[in-house]
Order: structure tokens, then C-alpha cells, then sequence
């Protein structure tokens, strides 16, 4: 049985809304010492070259031992069609928010599907701090004075995790500035973050990308945002009216 068999759990299994927090990773029939990752149904995965290079972005279809099928996600546009026997690498996040790294060759590739052979994992680390959303959505920042929110400097998100964010701005600030970041996500209520810069580097002549380390959140606000970047990750829906919590 290939190591990837391990990693399999279907779409009927309860999400991670589940009040009680347990995950199929937590079956007491998974083997001692075996990573707690999983793939499921629905899941989405980001497709690369094995240097980097972004491909595709699809959701699992179809499981087996060592292969894996992929179809649009829920207003995706046509896939780009790649080499038949082309190494590729996936990656993408299980239900505990723990990435999932695996390198496949190509089996079958149409502008509406792509299925994947010689599945294997190629990375596992389980550590839900270094979870990070890839996303490209409008967000906000603020001068740590402004706390009604009333002189936006507009930016992009580019990822976000539990810990902090990656942002893209036209605005340059200095590392260790402090300032203020709101932004929306699908059909959440907005989100508040104080923050940090702890690192700069320019993208693009007059666009800097920026390392921006949130203010330590509670447990409380840790597991709220888990859910709601879970739900993002799977393409659900729904309308999450989180409790004014700290700081964010």
C-alpha cells in the first residue's frame, strides 16, 4: 500500500465546524506515528512545476491509492493543459489547517481535469502556525492611531495565516512599523488585525510586499480564523458572525 493511502479521507467525513474540534487525523485506527494530514473530496490543490512554477488550481474528484483526479473549483475558468508524463508538484492544507506537499506525474490533462499517477508525499509538517492561505483579495491598512478606520491605504492580501499575512502595497513603510489591517472574505464579516511589519522587499518597481505579524491572538480567535480559512480552502459558503474578541 503506497504511503499516499494514508493520507485519504472522503467528503462525507464532518468538517472542521464540528463543535466537538475531532478530525478524521484523530482515529484511533490510524497507525502510531503516521502523519495526521488527509486528503478528502472537495479539497483543494495548487498544481506547480517542481521549480515553482504555478500550473493550476483544482479540487480532488476522485481518490486511490496512487492516483488522484482534479476538477475546476466553483468559477474556475479552464484549466492550462499540461505534458502527459510531466513531473508535478501539489500542495494544499488538510482539515487541522497542517499542509499536505505531493509530487505526481501527469496521467491525463484536459482544459476541464487533470488526473495525477506515482502520487507520493513529498513534505508533511504539522504545525498550524506555519498554515498559509494563498489568496489575492483587496484589504486595507491603517495608522495604529486610526482606530475608527477612516484613512484606508488600500492593498492586496497575497496569503494570510494565524500568525500574519503577506501583503502587497504601492505605500512604502518601515520594518517594525506598527499599523492597523482590515479586510473581507467571501461572505465573513470583516476582519480586524493590529499588526507589525517585520519585513520588506520590493516585487515590482513601486510594489513592495510586506511581512506583517499580527499581535499574538487568543486561542479563541486562532480557532475562529482556522474555521473561516478552512472554509475558503473548501469553498464553503457561509455566513460566520464572529464574537468581538481581543483585538482582531
Amino acid at each position: 500500500m503506497s504511503i499516499f493511502s494514508s493520507l485519504f479521507s472522503r467528503g462525507d467525513e464532518d468538517d472542521f465546524e464540528n463543535e466537538s474540534g475531532s478530525t478524521s487525523g484523530d482515529r484511533a485506527s490510524q497507525p502510531e506515528g503516521s502523519s495526521t494530514g488527509e486528503l478528502q473530496e472537495g479539497m483543494r490543490l495548487d498544481i506547480t512545476t517542481p521549480d515553482g512554477t504555478p500550473l493550476l488550481a483544482g479540487k480532488i474528484t476522485a481518490l486511490t491509492p496512487t492516483t488522484l483526479t482534479l476538477e475546476r473549483l466553483p468559477g474556475g475558468l479552464a484549466f492550462k493543459v499540461c505534458s502527459l508524463e510531466a513531473s508535478v508538484c501539489a500542495s494544499g492544507y488538510d482539515k487541522k489547517m497542517v499542509p499536505i506537499g505531493l509530487r505526481a506525474t501527469v496521467q491525463e490533462s484536459t482544459r476541464t481535469l487533470l488526473k495525477l499517477k506515482n502520487v507520493m508525499v513529498e513534505t508533511h509538517a504539522e504545525n498550524r502556525e506555519t498554515f498559509r492561505l494563498p489568496l489575492s483579495v483587496p484589504a486595507s491598512l491603517y495608522r495604529q492611531d486610526d482606530e475608527h478606520y477612516k484613512s484606508p491605504e488600500e492593498c492586496i492580501l497575497v496569503d494570510i495565516s494565524t500568525g500574519g499575512a503577506c501583503i502587497q502595497s504601492e505605500y512604502l513603510h518601515a520594518e517594525d512599523e506598527v499599523l492597523r489591517m482590515r479586510l473581507k472574505l467571501d461572505d465573513y464579516t470583516p476582519l480586524n488585525f493590529l499588526g507589525q511589519i517585520v519585513r520588506c522587499v520590493e516585487h515590482a518597481p513601486g510594489q513592495f510586499r510586506y511581512g506583517f505579524l499580527f499581535a499574538q491572538l487568543t486561542e479563541e480567535e486562532i480557532t475562529s480564523l482556522n474555521k473561516i480559512l478552512f472554509n475558503i480552502q473548501m469553498g464553503i459558503k457561509r455566513t460566520h458572525m464572529r464574537t468581538e474578541i481581543g483585538h482582531w
